[in-house]
């Protein structure tokens, strides 16, 4: 399963996983492939400090794409106060308009995941793609080879559609409603290549824009890329771990944080048909989550859950944002 799968199709895996003690993280039958990938990826995190830092913007942590392929045009998710609504697009092939997908699954979450960190190190809107996503697929482990679901192929047509598509804000703060532009991305480079009687673009690079870029350098969320690399074949799984991060270390209250199944179907739930199929998916993925956080302190209640005060999966001192940036031309 690549990055892009559908998190379901996962089940025998996922109970592998839930047949282990939560706390020692020891099975009690053999792992899965996914499984054993978490327990190794819990040993490292536990025993070693990463070597970098990666980022997302703090409102792609409270409010995330699809999770599945989709004919509809747009897509609406909602979280607390904020609400966003995404709309696909078109990009230019060279010829004609050419209408894009919705982007959905785990790789476009991880398209974001890399340019966003790109520009925080670079301090620049403009991310070259090309050898820095070869690496960054070869160090979540991910294949660059071609295929329907995998690879290059996948991320391709993934990041057409990020690129493609529209983002939209609505905020309700303060008896005031807000609707903001949040669109990610101003450019899309790529190249032009002829497949059969097809022409196909392979991304140069994307440029964020400058609202995009201004608020991540003062809103970005660091993540820890071996827990990303572990939660790679769960978009569902990538959305709740960067939401705790982004989450736990914001909470003031020392009873916790309560918030109930419906906040979390609400948020999370979305493309399931009944709030008894998401609750039974969504324990199976929190105890994915938990393995790569450690330190997320997380009660699971009848009600829902109770978020309790928790450091960042990164120290603070370990994710400093540059202040000096060069300016971009």
């Amino acid at each position: 399963m690549t990055a892009g799968g559908d998190e379901d199709t996962q089940k025998h895996d996922f109970a592998a996983f839930r047949e282990c003690d939560d706390t020692t993280l020891q099975p009690i039958r053999p792992l899965g492939r996914i499984g054993t990938r978490l327990v190794l990826a819990h040993e490292r995190i536990a025993m070693e400090r990463p070597d970098r830092a990666d980022f997302l913007h703090t409102v792609m942590c409270q409010v995330g794409l699809p999770r599945r392929s989709t004919e509809a045009r747009t897509f609406e998710r909602h979280s607390g106060h904020v609400s966003v609504l995404l709309e696909a697009g078109k990009l230019y092939d060279g010829m004609r308009w050419v209408d894009q997908p919705l982007p959905y699954g785990a790789t476009p979450r991880l398209v974001l995941v890399h340019v966003s960190s790109e520009a925080i190190r670079t301090g620049s809107r403009t991310v070259e793609i090309g050898d820095s996503m070869r690496d960054f697929l070869s160090q979540l482990g991910m294949s660059d080879s071609g295929g329907a679901r995998g690879g290059y192929t996948a991320l391709r047509r993934q990041m057409q559609a990020l690129a493609a598509c529209r983002l939209t804000l609505g905020m309700n703060a303060e008896g005031r409603v807000v609707t903001k532009d949040a669109k990610p991305f101003s450019r899309f480079e790529a190249w032009l290549q002829q497949e059969g009687t097809q022409h196909t673009l392979w991304p140069g690079l994307l440029e964020l824009t400058p609202d995009f870029f201004e608020t991540l350098k003062t809103h970005a969320v660091p993540l820890d890329y071996r827990a990303l690399a572990a939660l790679k074949h769960s978009a569902l799984a990538l959305d709740v771990y960067t939401w705790l991060a982004h989450r736990l270390c914001r909470v003031t209250n020392q009873r916790g944080t309560m918030v109930s199944w419906g906040n979390l179907h609400d948020q999370f739930g979305q493309e399931y048909g009944s709030r008894k199929d998401f609750k039974k998916q969504f324990q199976a993925t929190l105890t994915q989550v938990l393995a790569v956080y450690p330190d997320a302190r997380v009660e699971r209640t009848p009600g829902g859950l109770i978020l309790r005060e928790s450091r960042p999966p990164l120290p603070k001192t370990r994710v400093a944002v540059p202040t000096t940036l060069p300016v971009d031309k």
